[in-house]
């Protein structure tokens, strides 16, 4: 019934396994890879006809996560998978990049690519199992795939490299890179790294492309058994058509590039197109066919103007980076704001500091987590001069924005020593190349201003490349343009130290060694450019955090005590943070995290908190409930014990009766005077502001004249505490 092929391997300590021909027998291609426990379904189809009316390559990948894999099951009212999570789209754009340049030009059939996983062993990550799947089954598909390609995880762990660490030994690493390419070349390269300098990504990047090389060879194999029949691509002669668009518009194209005004530039070219279109109205011609060729001779002029005079489109040679202007506080209100503008690339970012509660849950295969760092990148369309749909985020936008995370997260303090969650937002307002390096320059600007002490500040710049046949220009600071036309979008961030993310994507062939540490040493000398223009505005992280950011205090308490502080149903803690107007988090281990709107806020939860939880200790202050009124004072209740405030601390002028000041039920503040050896506590209401709760200065405690007991009652003190114990022991 089934035709099974299996191929398996030995690959760093685990056993890859490919198989196909016993599940998705109708797709094109249909792979099942399993690494260690991790297993993944691929699977192919294209289009057996080109796509009418489409002037590009329509492949689409979705990678999915299932809850079964990891034994459970969704959250929700649904209780199915909902829409794509971050960790899902960002697989499916790391799958596209590396396979999308080896399709055959001019393929123009709809190819989808869907990777499921069915199980996850919670060691090995599904993203390097579905890329290999993928490589897989597009090799025995027949579809016009000019591959296989191999992928792998690279970690550096004690000075040395580790292919595909562990999910458990992931987070001890300086490296978490994935390398992807083909026999000869690297494709795509994406990473995250603790300021590493650009020999060690280097030789992190060729470690990984020496090391998937087995998995090639082992694809090659598996295609050679279960591989169909290559698919005939037959494309139309363009030769002619081609000869008379270059003789019509040639030179309106050269006229066109040398507008250095990107708008300017727009209209012109939308005018050549035109001219074109008018041409040809009375032909036989296909608007595709048609649209092709203008775009190869636009590709053709451009790029070989920039090879043979190094001259680019808006004037500046291959090294020099777009006038810069670095802006901070432009905004009044937020917690911390920067406007960084390069050439005509503009960001507006704005940083703002939450609590605990504003931390983001994630719901993953691997477990429940937060985050208390978040990045979101937002493209309107007017930052490119365009009228169109407003729309949700996409995958670009989400690909962006967590590429700028990569960059900043190593450089952010420890949520221990700053206990603010933190979001910053990226509006492009104007777009001519690289926002997302744009993105990470801003936000490095609008959190230094926000006062977060970052260990140095981030900027990034996006390269280039150029290259026709053995000759290649690696450009710095790259224009839309250039990227469109060029061959190579090679963004790095970091500080004046080393590299903290570093994302590569091919559109030829691959490139070498060489050309990939050209393009490092020149991302170099632009980094520590753009950090020199950034200083200009500001050098490091401001003494203190905006005066608009919530005040963070911290405390900690006994573990037995939690219970007291959220009260039943969370009872107590509601009232806290209702009275006091700040937010509350406690974690298991009894850390306690108030985030308050002003310093004299945070106190009030503080001492309320105090007063619960807390042992008594003499000179803190504490707010208390009044438990009981005698003559001669008032027992405040603090920390679940009771202290007598004498009739001499309750006010600065003299008391008649105790009840001029307190009565039963009421909140007070108290300063702990004594506590005795019997543990008897003295308490004063008089020392304290009770509007802020603060110590009033330059107020001493009376000295209190000794009171002896009654020698038919006994001490009326001892009465009150032995009748409290009495009433707490029987419950009532």
């Amino acid at each position: 019934m089934f035709n099974i092929v299996r191929k398996e391997l030995e690959w760093a300590g685990q056993k890859l396994v490919l198989e196909t021909g016993r599940v998705a027998r109708q797709a094109d291609g249909a792979v099942m890879v399993t690494y260690g426990e991790t297993v993944v379904l691929v699977a192919v189809v294209g289009a057996k006809a080109p796509k009418e009316g489409v002037d590009f390559f329509p492949l689409t990948v979705h990678y999915q996560e299932k809850a079964f894999a990891a034994g459970k099951i969704p959250g929700g009212f649904f209780k199915r998978e909902g829409r794509p999570s971050e960790k899902e789209i960002l697989t499916s754009r790391l799958i596209d990049r590396p396979i999308r340049p080896l399709f055959a030009e001019g393929f123009r059939n709809e190819t989808q690519v869907i990777c499921t996983v069915l199980t996850h062993d919670l060691v090995n990550d599904p993203d390097i199992v579905a890329m290999i799947g993928t490589s897989a089954a597009l090799a025995i598909s027949g579809l016009p795939f000019d591959g296989p390609i191999g992928a792998v995880r690279v970690g550096l762990i004690d000075g040395e490299f580790v292919i595909n660490p562990s999910l458990q030994v992931l987070p001890e690493s300086k490296l978490d890179l994935v390398v992807a390419g083909t026999k000869t070349s690297v494709l795509m390269v994406e990473s995250e790294a603790q300021q590493l300098s650009e020999e060690v990504m280097l030789d992190g990047v060729m470690f990984g492309h020496a090391e998937f090389q087995p998995v090639i060879k082992l694809i090659e194999e598996f295609a050679k058994e279960a591989g169909k029949a290559r698919w005939t691509l037959k494309l139309p002669d363009l030769s002619g058509l081609q000869k008379e668009v270059e003789a019509l518009v040639a030179n309106d194209f050269r006229d066109a590039y040398k507008e250095r005004v990107k708008q300017n530039r727009v209209e012109k070219l939308k005018a050549v197109k035109e001219k074109v279109k008018a041409a040809f109205a009375d032909k036989q011609v296909d608007k595709v066919q048609l649209g092709d060729v203008l775009s190869g001779l636009e590709e053709k002029i451009v790029r070989g103007d920039i090879i043979t005079s190094r001259m680019r489109i808006d004037g500046r040679d291959e090294k020099t980076v777009r006038p810069i202007l670095a802006e901070v506080g432009v905004l009044p209100r937020t917690h911390g704001s920067s406007l960084f503008t390069r050439g005509e690339t503009q960001a507006l970012v704005v940083a703002t500091l939450g609590s605990g509660q504003d931390e983001q849950r994630i719901d993953a295969l691997e477990g429940e987590y937060t985050s208390h760092f978040m990045l979101h990148y937002n493209f309107p369309p007017y930052s490119v001069g365009e009228a169109t749909p407003l729309r949700a985020p996409g995958r670009r936008e989400i690909g962006h924005g967590k590429l700028a995370w990569r960059a900043l997260k190593p450089l952010l303090p420890s949520k221990e020593a700053f206990p603010y969650t933190l979001r910053l937002v990226s509006e492009i307002t104007e777009s001519n190349g690289s926002s997302s390096m744009a993105t990470v320059c801003g936000s490095s600007l609008a959190l230094m201003d926000a006062g977060v002490p970052m260990e140095a500040p981030v900027a990034g710049i996006a390269m280039g490349l150029i290259k026709e046949g053995d000759k290649f220009v690696v450009l710095s600071d790259i224009m839309g343009d250039e990227d469109h036309l060029g061959d190579m979008d090679f963004k790095v961030a970091g500080t004046s130290q080393g590299v903290t993310s570093l994302q590569m994507d091919i559109k030829i062939n691959g490139i070498t060694e060489e050309i990939m540490k050209v393009a490092l040493a020149q991302a170099k000398d632009g980094r520590i450019h753009i950090l020199g223009e950034m200083a200009k505005a500001l050098t490091g992280a401001r003494g203190e955090v905006s005066g608009n950011a919530p005040k963070m205090l911290t405390m900690s308490i006994k573990k037995d005590k939690i219970r007291e502080v959220i009260g039943s149903g969370g009872k107590v803690i509601r009232d806290i943070c209702e009275k006091s107007g700040c937010k509350v988090d406690i974690n298991d281990d009894g850390d306690i995290k108030i985030a308050a709107p002003t310093l004299e806020k945070g106190e009030i939860a503080l001492a309320m908190i105090k007063a619960i939880a807390m042992d008594p200790e003499v000179g803190e202050i504490y707010h208390g409930k009044v438990a009981s009124i005698v003559d001669f004072g008032a027992f405040v209740n603090i920390g679940g014990k009771d202290g007598l405030v004498h009739v001499s601390e309750l006010s600065d002028e003299r008391v008649g009766k105790v009840t001029d000041v307190l009565n039963e039920g009421d909140m007070v503040y108290v300063m702990v005077l004594e506590v005795d050896p019997r543990g008897k506590i003295r308490l004063s209401r008089r020392m304290v502001d009770q509007e802020t709760g603060a110590r009033r200065e330059g107020v001493e405690a009376k000295e209190q004249p000794p009171r002896g007991p009654r020698p038919d009652r006994g001490d009326r003190n001892d009465r009150g505490d032995r009748g409290r114990d009495r009433k707490r022991a029987s419950g009532e």
